[in-house]
C-alpha cells in the first residue's frame, strides 16, 4: 500500500496555496506542507500565491525552504489576484513564475509603522513613567515622538531589509541590482508590466501554470492532476456554510486586526493600499 501511494504521488503535482497576510501561522503551515511535498517525493510543485505580503522573517523562511526544495523538484509559482511585496519575495524561491496579465504585483520595499498618541494622551491626562536600560529601549513608543537618533536607527534597519529584498529579486530573476532598484521603489505594477520588467517569466492562468509544471517534470499536462495540501480550517469555518456572509467578513476583519496589532513596530514586506 505504501509503495502504491508513493507511485501515485510521483504522478501528481503538489499544490500549496498562500493567501492573505504572511505571518507566523502561514509560515508554519507552508513549511509543513513543503516538508510533505519532499517526503512524498512529488515531482513538481505548483505554488499559488495570492497575498499582499507580510512579515520579513516569515517570508524569508518560506523563501529559504523553497530554495532548498527546488534542488529536488520542479517548482512553478502562480501569481493570483495579488502577489505583492512579501508575496513577490516568496515567489523568488521558484525558478519559474507565471502571473495573470492583471495580477497586482510589485510593491518591492519595506514599511515600518508606529502610532504616536502623545497629543491624545495629553488631552485625557494620561502619562507614562518609563525606566529603561538604554536610550533606545522604548523606540517607537506610542506616547512620544521619535528622536532624530531613533529615526536614523530605524531607517538603517529599513535600508538593510530593503537591500536584502532587492538582492534576492536580482538573484532570483538574473537581473542587475541597479535594474531592480529602478522599479523597487514601492510601486505596484500589473502582471503584464512584471513580464516586461523580468519579474515573471510568462503570463497565464493557474491552469496554465499547472500544465507548465507538468511539462517541466516530464509528465503529461493533459492527465496530471494536482494534489492540494490544504490548510486545516477552524471548526467555526467548517460549520459555517456562508463563506461570504457577515460571519465570514467579521472573521476576516478580526484576522486583519490581529495581524495589525501583532506586527505593530515590525518591518514589513507588505503592500498597504
Amino acid at each position: 500500500m505504501v509503495w502504491f501511494l508513493k507511485r501515485s504521488f510521483r504522478k501528481q503535482i503538489a499544490r500549496i496555496e498562500i493567501t492573505g497576510a504572511i505571518a507566523g501561522a502561514t509560515r508554519t503551515r507552508v513549511l509543513e506542507a513543503l516538508k510533505t511535498v519532499e517526503d512524498r517525493k512529488f515531482p513538481a510543485l505548483l505554488l499559488r500565491i495570492d497575498s499582499p505580503g507580510g512579515t520579513v522573517g516569515d517570508s524569508q523562511e518560506i523563501y529559504a525552504a523553497l530554495k532548498r526544495l527546488q534542488e529536488k523538484i520542479k517548482i512553478v509559482a502562480s501569481f493570483g489576484n495579488i502577489s505583492a511585496s512579501g508575496g513577490v519575495y516568496i515567489g523568488m524561491g521558484a525558478p519559474h513564475i507565471m502571473a495573470n496579465p492583471g495580477t497586482v504585483t510589485g510593491s518591492i520595499g519595506v514599511i515600518l509603522r508606529g502610532n504616536n498618541l502623545e497629543r491624545l494622551l495629553d488631552k485625557v491626562g494620561v502619562s507614562f513613567k518609563v525606566i529603561k536600560s538604554g536610550p533606545y529601549k522604548d523606540i517607537l513608543a506610542f506616547d512620544r515622538e521619535l528622536t532624530d537618533p531613533e529615526q536614523s536607527i530605524l531607517q538603517e534597519l529599513i535600508d538593510t531589509s530593503y537591500n536584502q529584498f532587492v538582492n534576492t529579486v536580482a538573484e532570483g530573476r538574473n537581473l542587475a541590482v541597479d535594474t531592480v532598484k529602478g522599479f523597487a521603489d514601492g510601486r505596484i505594477f500589473t502582471g503584464q508590466q512584471a513580464l516586461e520588467l523580468g519579474v515573471v517569466d510568462r503570463l497565464g492562468t493557474e491552469e496554465d501554470a499547472r500544465r507548465w509544471a507538468a511539462e517541466l517534470a516530464g509528465l503529461d499536462p493533459e492527465k496530471t492532476p494536482c494534489f492540494t495540501l490544504e490548510e486545516k480550517k477552524p471548526l467555526l469555518s467548517r460549520l459555517n456554510p456562508f463563506g461570504g456572509s457577515l460571519t465570514g467578513r467579521i472573521s476576516a476583519s478580526a484576522q486583519w486586526l490581529d495581524f495589525e496589532l501583532s506586527t505593530s513596530g515590525l518591518p514589513l514586506w507588505m503592500y498597504r493600499p
